[in-house]
């Protein structure tokens, strides 16, 4: 089996009648890719990666419907990143504001861009 077929498999992870992931938003699908690439990179392994997921679905107060599970998904993603080295909370949380500010700043349907910020 292939790493993207056993990431495929997360449980939870909507999928399609054909079993193929499905995303609401090109972001789960992004959070999605990224994960895939930083495991084929060797940042997390397979269990660290399922154990973080784990970690964040089952925190009290989260959605029993599953509703939230792409919000698990990228705080699982995001503490493992942190916990790596490759990028600190205060790192990625002003990266985070930036890209909130070229959102606000791009127009609508024009492609959101970090020079945008400010």
């Amino acid at each position: 089996m292939s790493r993207c077929e056993t990431l495929a498999d997360s449980p939870g992870l909507p999928k399609s009648s054909e079993g193929d992931p499905v995303f609401a938003e090109p972001w789960q699908a992004q959070a999605f890719a990224m994960t895939v690439r930083l495991h084929e990179q060797g940042v997390f392994s397979w269990a660290e990666w399922t154990q973080a997921l784990s970690r964040e679905v089952h925190r009290p107060g989260r959605a029993a419907d599953g509703a939230d599970y792409f919000d698990c998904w990228v705080a699982a993603l995001s503490g493992l990143i942190s916990e790596r080295g490759v990028a600190s909370e205060a790192e990625q949380s002003a990266l985070s504001d930036r890209w909130a500010r070229a959102a606000e700043a791009t127009p609508h349907g024009k492609p959101i861009l970090l020079e945008n910020a400010g």
